[in-house]
């Protein structure tokens, strides 16, 4: 008969699974974490996953407001189109700021490649840019040494170039000169390959006339921009006049920027006085003036009436005379018959 082996308890560490498990309550202080602590922590997890990911995306999506230090905003990071700012309106801004602080956040990006500290390239936002630098250069106060900025993801330099162009259309309206010359510099950084690109891209909202006028002040850019000193108080008026002279004389163009060299401007009205003498000089003088041959008194009407004929004379639209030479009579008939005139008419009668 076979001999009967007696078993023994498993041990306890056995598979590396440690104490054998209790069917009461764990004691505190045990290596295994009961069941909802595992399951909080990784609810925890998931939510704080959860929010960097929208961090992430609105940061992406340029839907976060960042405060930055005015010094990493390179401003210069797309060729402004305001030539000439307003310093009353800066001024008034800057009030704004010092009372409420900053209310709009500016536009920027990240620069690919970082320079002199600057770190970010400024989109649109430049007079709130450049009026926080104004006062914190002026009070020292760390409240105005940081600006509220949107950190947006432009697909391209076209979409960079269209929001710095749409903000300034909304906020501050710019000159045709300037719109204009926002455009050539596109163009020359490369944004639009041609004109009518650029026009259409930068100013898609525009109604057609004024891309078109635009277009026109691009003549006066390509020719003047190097030379003028107040451009963007060039009148549409003047604007298209010096353009028309341009594209008929090809000579006008460096004749006008020689006369601009040689005379004094010290300011706009200066300026824009030399321009618009310019333009009155190449009109042509004006036919003398024939003085027109005097009409013919018209013809007075004759009516036939009993006895004779009678003579209708229209003095004024309120008042007729009626002449009937047979009978020695004249009349005066409209509503201008009053008092006054038959006592005129009386003194006149008298002093003949």
């Amino acid at each position: 008969m076979a001999k009967r082996k007696r078993l023994t308890p498993a041990q306890p560490g056995y598979l590396g699974l440690g104490a054998a498990p209790e069917t009461k309550a764990m004691p505190l202080g045990m290596s295994a974490a009961p069941i909802a602590q595992v399951a909080g922590e990784a609810s925890t997890t998931a939510a704080l996953e959860e929010v960097t990911q929208a961090l992430q995306d609105a940061r992406a999506e340029g839907r976060m407001i960042e405060l930055l230090p005015l010094d990493v905003i390179d401003e210069r990071h797309l060729v402004r189109d305001r030539l000439v700012q307003d310093e009353e309106e800066m001024t008034a801004l800057t009030d704004s700021l010092r009372a409420r602080g900053q209310q709009m956040p500016i536009e920027v990006v990240v620069l690919p490649d970082p320079a002199g500290g600057r770190t970010h390239g400024l989109i649109s936002g430049w007079r709130r840019l450049t009026a926080l630098r104004r006062l914190y250069r002026e009070t020292s106060d760390a409240k105005f040494a940081t600006v509220r900025a949107m950190v947006i993801q432009p697909e391209t330099s076209q979409e960079s170039y269209v929001a710095m162009v749409e903000e300034n259309e909304i906020r501050v309206n710019l000159s045709h000169y300037e719109r204009a010359r926002i455009a050539v510099r596109a163009m020359k950084e490369g944004v639009y390959p041609n004109q009518r690109l650029a026009l259409q891209g930068l100013y898609a909202n525009a109604a057609r006339s004024k891309r078109s006028k635009i277009g026109t002040f691009i003549t006066l850019v390509n020719a003047f921009d190097d030379t003028l000193y107040f451009p963007s108080a060039i009148s549409e008026k003047l604007g298209l006049a010096l353009a028309r002279e341009l594209v008929r004389d090809p000579g006008f163009g460096d004749a006008l920027k020689d006369q601009l060299r040689n005379t004094p401007r010290d300011s706009a009205a200066s300026e824009m006085r030399i321009l618009a003498d310019a333009v009155a000089e190449r009109q042509p003088s004006p036919a003398p003036q024939v003085p027109p041959e005097p009409s013919p008194s018209p013809a007075r009407p004759r009516v036939r009436v009993a006895g004779g004929e009678r003579i209708v004379m229209r003095v004024s639209d309120g008042l007729e005379l009626r002449f009937i030479p047979d009978q020695s009579r004249i009349e005066l008939v409209g509503e201008d018959v009053s008092e006054e005139l038959a006592e005129a008419l009386q003194t006149w009668l008298q002093s003949r």
